[in-house]
């Protein structure tokens, strides 16, 4: 397992699009180990695969609340319902905050690290991160949904 460099905002690779993960093979395996260090090391609670420069459909979530941590590979998000808003922040756009608009539920449908598809509900943070981490993945990046200023620590 390895660091990964976090791409910074301005890197042209954080605004494409990521194609989807065709392969469940040992590359993927190490690339997801990876992310979950350099996620870990970076004080997150969330890395796509684009924010270290792999254009694949890949995002890993630890809240460190308790729950398990999430693998979603090919994520798709459903049944979204409600709203919230919350700050949000990004290893990708360090020391800077801003609100931002969200579902207050949704589902999440994806595949693990093994291939294997499944189904989380998801309200509140969780909701949060998976679409944060989403968005990571169609080039968008919190500051473009950002009502009103982005702050700075």
């Amino acid at each position: 397992m390895a660091l990964r460099q976090i791409l910074k905002d301005g890197d042209e690779t954080l605004r494409k699009n990521s194609r989807p993960v065709g392969e469940f093979d040992a590359k993927l395996q190490a690339l997801i180990d990876d992310m979950f260090d350099t996620m870990y090391d970076g004080q997150g609670i969330g890395l796509a695969a684009p924010q270290v420069g792999i254009l694949k459909r890949l995002f890993v979530m630890d809240l460190q609340d308790g729950t398990p941590p999430v693998v979603a590979i090919n994520p798709v998000i459903n049944a979204c319902e409600g709203s919230q808003i919350g700050q949000e922040g990004c290893l990708s756009i360090p020391g800077k905050y801003g609100d931002v608009e969200r579902p207050a539920s949704l589902v999440l449908e994806a595949y693990d690290r093994f291939g294997q598809p499944f189904s989380l509900p998801a309200t509140g943070l969780r909701a949060v991160c998976i679409c944060h981490e989403t968005d990571h993945l169609d080039g968008i990046l919190f500051r473009d949904k950002v009502k009103g200023p982005l702050l700075s620590e």
